[in-house]
């Protein structure tokens, strides 16, 4: 049997593909290779394997018997293979991080830089969620590490508070003058174009219920899908973008944005990491709670 080892590949993708063509497009080897493989097999075996015809070839009766033996023994194989890499992964230590992509941006990128650095070995993924959809994550036991704008309810989880933060609206000077030109005696708020993040956003969520207590509604709404984004389309003057203060100290700083008196009192919020009870005192979660 050890001198039909070899053969049995090339058997079994003919067997499977019913064409030489493609069989040797998969083997990476010539036609006239994988026929003689072929005829090499069924000498070996004293009896004929395939039927050739002008579309291709077919398993006989023995072809078909050796073909589900063959089958068997490569997906025994596979699964051996499977076996050993998830083993092998199960000792890799893993991390799972949720945040949204502003948060990866602005807070979590400079705690990973050094927690990289002590722990080289910790096979990191990050899933890109809303808060709320983090909580979600770690609830189902997907994610092990959240980071997450603070909400008012938040209860069964081990929560480290981090930054504090602030909301507010930009534009840039030239858009507000435009304003004020086209629109002398009217609010901003009915003429403005007010750029905000989607209503399941935490910031959104925020600076709806602090419109709301002020009884001010906004009169045109472009949904952007990150604060990078609402932060450019500001630059460019295309509307009035409501971000977080502290994400865009280096744009207030230069004078490229400024913020826009709307005669709101925005609250500070927490930003923290968070994770289950029960994982409060895994090893590779340690470092985020000292």
């Amino acid at each position: 049997m050890q001198e039909n080892l070899s053969l049995y590949h090339i058997f079994y993708t003919v067997g499977r593909t019913g064409n030489i063509s493609q069989a040797a497009r998969e083997l990476y080897i010539s036609q006239p290779a994988i026929s003689r493989a072929i005829r090499k097999l069924e000498e070996n075996l004293d009896t004929t394997l395939f039927k050739r015809s002008s579309r291709g070839v077919s398993l006989t009766p023995d072809g078909m018997v050796l073909f589900r033996k063959v089958q068997e023994a490569f997906s025994l194989l596979s699964e051996g293979e499977d076996s050993i890499l998830h083993n092998r992964s199960r000792e890799i230590p893993r991390l799972r991080l949720g945040a949204s992509s502003t948060l990866c941006k602005y807070v979590l990128l400079s705690h990973l830089k050094s927690y990289i650095a002590a722990n080289p070995q910790v096979r990191i993924t990050i899933s890109c969620q809303s808060t709320y959809q983090t909580l979600t994550l770690l609830d189902e036991g997907k994610i092990d590490l959240g980071l997450i704008g603070r909400p008012k309810r938040l209860s069964g989880y081990h929560y480290r508070p981090m930054v504090d933060i602030r909301d507010t609206f930009v534009a840039t000077r030239q858009y507000l003058k435009n304003q004020h030109e086209l629109f002398p005696h009217e609010p901003l708020h009915h003429t403005a174009t007010f750029m905000m993040l989607d209503e399941e956003n935490i910031t959104r969520q925020s600076v709806n219920a602090l419109l709301k207590d002020n009884r001010m509604e906004l009169s045109h709404i472009l949904e952007v899908t990150s604060m990078d984004l609402l932060i450019e389309f500001a630059q460019i003057g295309l509307g009035i973008a409501c971000v977080i203060r502290e994400f865009v100290q280096k744009e207030l700083d230069e004078g490229t944005l400024v913020e826009v008196p709307m005669g709101l009192s925005f609250p500070s919020r927490e930003i923290g990491f968070v994770c289950r009870k029960k994982d409060y005192e895994l090893p590779l979660l340690s470092p985020f709670f000292s």
